[in-house]
């Protein structure tokens, strides 16, 4: 997830990767049960309703996708629908479908008055074209009725007093206009039309320094959203980090760092904060995010937080020109009292504290560049992203020929003479 600092008088994002807000799903993680065999008859009937739902979406055939609405249901929420389905039109969808298993226990809700009533285990697999090589899969909270010998998708809302909730994409939140570029594109709503227009320009330029310094192993297209507010903002990227202090957020659903991949990758930028950065501020955010996408799939959970951000700070401030005394003014003040003696902590990285550890960590891998080079430090990313904090040494001396203490009085020496 993504904080905004003041830097050179401007707003820049930085981002909080797994363990602190960013959703994913351990790629070992058991799938849910089977329908049971009990159930099989109304389950193929509800699997056709679904497939007809998920096909009228793809069509765009909106009387098919409002058919199998139930007719005494909710008329907010056969409103709500129809607004879903027309928001989706200028969505690029590759794929979107739904997958049934398992079922939840309803017998202690308030049921609608129906003949039957039933709620199986949904999720919603959707691929963005040209952004995703996998389908995202997201839980959908769906209750079903059967009137006569036909079923009706009833609600969405209906499961919540259970703990259940349907998950809410930006098409949940009004129009969705897109901009393309060869680097992916920008969704926004009516009102985001600027911020969007203003991040597609940066956007292909990020694609293309991310791609110079990481590789070309990675998708290379980026599917940037810009939620109309802060409800759309917590349903993208949770509650704790929906407030005024997000500039932008990296975003993804499922890790498998066997298979380097990671799926439903998203940039999700704050409006009102993104919105108020200035050029150069807004190049950084993205791509110092972008970094986080790109590099995802290779980042284990418990990797150091000074590596990771500090990594796709580099990346973000390469090439800029931006002094580092004028980068990392906490840094250069610091150093008026002694270096830091110590790599910065990943507790540094939360709290008041925070501002002066990213500027910290990106001066770590600065210094690493000049002194391993460009490759040499994506090399030195690639090895220590793997690993937990216990194992940083033994990595560092066998890519280095130095352990921690030997890195740390090397870049004592650098910051002195490029901030003291």
């Amino acid at each position: 997830m993504s904080r905004y600092r003041v830097l050179l008088a401007v707003l820049v994002a930085v981002t909080f990767l797994a363990g602190l807000g960013v959703a994913v799903v351990p790629a070992g993680t058991p799938a849910p049960p089977a329908v049971a065999e009990s159930a099989a008859p109304r389950a193929d009937d509800v699997r056709s309703l679904l497939e007809r739902r998920a096909r009228a979406v793809l069509e765009r055939d909106e009387t098919a996708f409002t058919a199998d609405l139930d007719p005494l249901a909710d008329a907010g929420f056969r409103q709500r629908q129809r607004d879903l389905f027309r928001n989706l039109a200028a969505v690029p969808l590759a794929e979107w479908e739904y997958r049934l298993s398992g079922e939840t226990d309803v017998s202690s809700l308030d049921l609608p008055a129906a003949d039957e009533s039933w709620a199986p285990d949904v999720r919603l697999a959707y691929r963005l074209r040209g952004v995703d090589v996998e389908a995202s899969t997201q839980g959908m909270a769906y209750l079903f009725t059967r009137r006569g010998d036909r079923w009706y998708l009833n609600s969405d809302t209906a499961l919540e007093p259970l703990g259940k909730r349907t998950w809410r994409g930006p098409w949940d939140f009004g129009p969705c206009h897109v901009l393309t570029g060869s680097g992916g594109f920008v969704l926004s709503h009516p009102g985001g039309e600027a911020l969007a227009a203003r991040v597609l320009a940066e956007l292909d330029g990020a694609v293309t320094a991310v791609t110079e310094v990481w590789g070309e192993a990675w998708a290379r297209q980026v599917a940037v959203l810009i939620p109309a507010g802060p409800d759309e903002m917590r349903a993208l990227v949770g509650p704790g980090f929906a407030t005024g202090a997000i500039a932008g957020v990296a975003v993804a659903d499922r890790v498998d760092t066997e298979k380097h991949t990671a799926r439903g990758q998203r940039v999700v930028l704050n409006p009102d904060s993104a919105g108020a950065l200035s050029p150069l501020s807004l190049r950084v955010l993205l791509r110092h995010e972008i970094t986080h996408v790109a590099a995802r799939g290779e980042t284990v959970d418990g990797a150091p937080m000074w590596l990771l951000e500090g990594f796709a700070d580099y990346v973000g401030y390469r090439g800029s020109d931006v002094p580092p005394r004028k980068a990392a003014p906490l840094l250069a003040a610091q150093l008026r009292d002694g270096p830091p003696t110590a790599l910065p902590s990943d507790d540094a990285f939360r709290g008041d504290g925070m501002e002066l550890a990213y500027q910290q960590s990106w001066s770590l891998n600065l210094h690493l560049a000049s002194r391993l080079g460009e490759p040499g430090l994506v090399d030195l990313y690639r090895r220590l992203a793997r690993v937990r904090a216990s194992e940083v040494d033994a990595v560092l001396v066998e890519v280095t020929g130095e352990d921690t203490a030997a890195l740390v009085r090397g870049w004592q020496d650098f910051l002195r003479r490029e901030l003291g």
